[in-house]
């Protein structure tokens, strides 16, 4: 099987844009991209940094809207609204007809999710305790990057039980919910309610149109853009905006029919066809363009003293790689030994381990939280992305040799 990389240069070729397309929306594609992008942000960022911070800082938009923003802002604000209405989609397919469904077989991962959380921000709070400190930036190393572990758990776990990847899949996906919680709730300093209520009705317009059947790209896509302004304007960050829209499209066989009016139920729903689409601009244009512009930091001798002594990097990097494992292990082991819970059949606690070691991949939405916790141009800047960075890095390394680990374990339980 050739590696996504190879598929997707084999893609653009006369006649190949529908290949094009099913790379992209391959779960380690979306991986390999976000590894391009930060690679394409660090090498640009060093060797041509003047040139790396004009065209952040360039700024474009209509100012009479509010939208005067930097190119990077653009790609933070806007790109990634595209990533959270995907997410967005995710979960609402979950909550209405997948894992999270039965709270019965979701109790594990959902509770694990929340250990992931709990124990990461509890390290960075104790290790910024200590002069130099600051504890604004509790929330960076909560975050579990969806698309850069299911990547790894895609290339390493051929063999894997389908239960584990259902586990980190239904633990990422709260994961998420809970980062854009977080998000809303403690990153939001001022909100206009006019606008964040014009935003709403554009919401609840898009639900109306998608529920009456109307999925023409030519009214859903104006009236999402619509809301995203009106968030964004309201002070609230404007990647809810894109969650809210995924939140409210019909997400079941069921629901298409009617809202379709179909003779027949259909085999897809609203949801899925909306995700079909939308994932391959997710994974191949505002992710990895994210990454350009989150992740180009300038390597110096200084600025890597700076971040090994720097508290909030301390905590990040320590949150991502220990907290996650051990929050997630902990609160699974505390969910099982006191209630009726277990794991899925086919599972064991190494599993769950690994699991968490993967978990500890922060990457977009902790680079995200990072800039929301500390604005821009903050002493602690660069030394969060380096802390991110490193940090996910080892966890992708150490979670993936876990994996492969426990992918030749169930190999041969298989074969023997």
């Amino acid at each position: 099987m050739r590696r996504p990389i190879t598929r997707l240069f084999s893609a653009l070729t006369p006649g190949g844009e529908r290949n094009l397309l099913d790379t992209l929306r391959q779960e380690r594609t979306g991986g390999v991209l976000l590894l391009v992008g930060t690679a394409v942000a660090l090498l640009w960022a060093n060797l041509l940094p003047d040139l790396y911070d004009s065209v952040s800082e360039t700024v474009i938009g209509p100012h009479a809207l509010h939208l005067d923003l930097s190119i990077a802002a653009w790609a933070s604000d806007g790109l990634l609204a595209i990533f959270f209405f995907v997410i967005g989609l995710e979960l609402k397919r979950e909550i209405v007809a997948g894992e999270l469904r039965n709270l019965s077989t979701a109790i594990v991962p959902i509770v694990a999710a929340v250990g992931g959380m709990v124990a990461p921000a509890a390290i960075y709070t104790l290790v910024n305790l200590q002069d130099g400190g600051d504890l604004r930036g509790w929330a960076v190393p909560t975050a579990t990057d969806i698309a850069f572990a299911v990547s790894v758990l895609a290339i390493v776990g051929r063999s894997l039980p389908n239960s584990l990847r259902a586990f980190l899949l239904t633990l990422a996906v709260v994961d998420d919910l809970l980062a854009i919680i977080v998000i809303a709730v403690f990153f939001t300093d001022e909100v206009s309610f006019g606008p964040l209520l014009a935003g709403l009705a554009a919401v609840v317009v898009f639900w109306f149109a998608v529920r009456r059947g109307v999925l023409t790209p030519w009214l859903l896509v104006p009236l999402g853009v619509t809301a995203w302004a009106f968030v964004h304007a309201s002070g609230v960050h404007a990647t809810i905006a894109g969650v809210l829209l995924g939140l409210v499209v019909p997400a079941t066989p069921e629901a298409t029919q009617r809202a379709l009016r179909l003779p027949e139920l259909p085999d897809d729903s609203i949801a899925e066809r909306m995700e079909h689409r939308w994932r391959p601009i997710s994974a191949g244009f505002a992710v990895p363009v994210f990454a350009v512009f989150a992740a180009g930091i300038t390597f110096s001798a200084g600025v890597l003293s700076d971040t090994v002594h720097d508290p909030v990097a301390q905590g990040t990097a320590l949150g991502l790689v220990l907290g996650k494992p051990i929050g997630i292990l902990a609160a699974t082991l505390l969910v099982a030994g006191f209630t009726r819970a277990s794991l899925a059949p086919g599972l064991t606690w190494v599993d769950i381990l690994a699991v968490g070691l993967l978990g500890g991949i922060g990457f977009t939405v902790s680079l995200l939280v990072g800039e929301l916790a500390f604005g821009s141009g903050s002493a602690h800047d660069e030394h969060i992305v380096l802390a991110v960075l490193v940090a996910s890095a080892t966890a992708a390394l150490v979670g993936g040799l876990a994996l492969w680990q426990r992918d030749r374990h169930h190999a041969a339980l298989v074969t023997s």
